[in-house]
């Protein structure tokens, strides 16, 4: 039954999840999880140790990307998973990774587990068998790769020699970008993998065309309620974390588990000192800016909630613009002259939206949906530093490099 653009199956979420899984154990030799520890990795891990239990695949491989800044609950977590060797091959993940700083104009990344700087670590290198702290143990590692390269050549990798399945707890109704992640892979021109029968599986992608490895959503159709429905029913172990954070009024949609210095993350920073004083410490200290963004990171002087308006002294918000820009590095600027040249190119080109019809302030409510170019717009993102996110922009390595020499001139003076 189809209703309101979507697709109702006469079967619960638990079984459909769990067909799925048995699906993609029956076609690949080797079933591997993402897992952060967060409650859609750990839910989709003991489904997982429960299908191959069923199917005598155990165990089942497990990828923790440990950056570093984690709360001890996490790491906790993850360890009393990966202690149950008899079901889970873990792959525990210490290596030096450039990770986003958005705390810091002036030190815009920092590099988990960095070499030489051991005495500044959040926490020492745990101690478990599965951990794998030394480069060379990854042919195609370089040294500060960053996550989003890191991950798809570690998928790569670990899928040479047996074809590989990465399942990835990534659900529709928890985020605008993750409904679109598995959305995309709804019709079967984008469909990245198909059963033998011909049968194209909608809730796959792989990395690239020749690559053995393909990931798979499970769960996507899973809802917030689902996930502790099933932990609580099965009385399954999970991150203990989510008490705390549920015990400190945070809604549940702001629950998550990453690392604390991201564009998004750091609205969070100060909850390390709410729930785990003893790692608070070592938090700010370990990068530039930390407690400043703890404290000020969501007002409206930075361009949060609405921000405070145009100041009076300038005419225009374009006029703010480049006072703006004139404030920062060279080099954090340089970055922001690119983007901003190839925002005006995309809105001429394809928004249809010339440079000489954007105007000065637009809807904000069409501002903030991404839909109307804008000055406000551009103010807001050098206001927040947010790298230009809030002007559509992701990773880019060429920009990640010369924000890289920016540190290191810094950290020179």
């Amino acid at each position: 039954m189809r209703l309101g653009g979507k697709t109702y199956l006469d079967v619960n979420v638990y079984d459909a999840a769990k067909a799925r899984l048995r699906t993609v154990f029956e076609h690949f030799e080797r079933v591997c999880v993402a897992f952060s520890g967060g409650k859609d990795s750990t839910v989709l891990l003991h489904l997982a140790i429960e299908v191959a239990r069923e199917m005598g695949r155990l165990p089942v491989h497990a990828m923790f990307i440990d950056l570093e800044g984690q709360y001890q609950a996490t790491i906790d977590h993850v360890r009393e998973m990966f202690d149950r060797t008899d079901e889970i091959a873990g792959y525990w993940l210490c290596l030096p990774i450039n990770l986003r700083n958005a705390s810091s104009a002036t030190h815009p990344y920092w590099c988990a587990w960095e070499p030489g700087r051991e005495a500044e670590w959040i926490r020492p290198l745990p101690d478990h068998p599965t951990v794998i702290s030394d480069p060379a143990a990854l042919p195609f590692y370089r040294y500060r790769m960053e996550f989003e390269e890191f991950v798809p050549l570690f998928n790569e990798w670990l899928s040479a020699e047996l074809p590989t399945a990465f399942v990835v707890g990534i659900r529709a109704d928890e985020s605008l970008h993750r409904y679109k992640a598995v959305k995309k892979r709804s019709t079967v021109k984008k469909c990245a993998w198909s059963a033998p029968d011909g049968r194209a599986v909608t809730w796959s992608s792989k990395d690239s065309a020749r690559c053995l490895a393909v990931s798979f959503y499970p769960i996507y159709d899973w809802r917030f309620e689902d996930l502790w429905r099933y932990i609580g029913a099965g009385k399954l172990c999970y991150n203990r974390l989510y008490d705390w954070m549920y015990l400190t009024g945070m809604p549940f949609s702001a629950m998550r588990i990453c690392q604390p210095y991201g564009d998004d993350q750091r609205k969070g920073l100060d909850l390390f000192h709410q729930i785990e004083p003893q790692t608070w410490f070592r938090i700010v200290q370990r990068v530039e800016g930390a407690n400043y963004a703890a404290h000020y990171c969501q007002q409206k002087f930075l361009g949060y909630k609405g921000g405070l308006g145009l100041p009076p002294a300038f005419p225009t918000w374009c006029a703010y613009t480049e006072f703006l820009l004139g404030t920062l590095p060279e080099n954090f600027r340089a970055v922001y002259d690119r983007r901003i040249e190839v925002f005006k190119e995309w809105w001429a080109s394809t928004g249809g939206v010339p440079l000489v019809q954007w105007p000065d302030a637009g809807d904000p409510a069409l501002e903030n949906k991404k839909v109307q170019p804008s000055w406000r717009r551009v103010a807001m993102s050098i206001l927040k530093q947010d790298m230009g996110k809030s002007l559509s922009f992701g990773f880019a390595r060429r920009d990640t490099d010369r924000l890289i020499e920016i540190k290191e001139r810094y950290e020179d003076l």
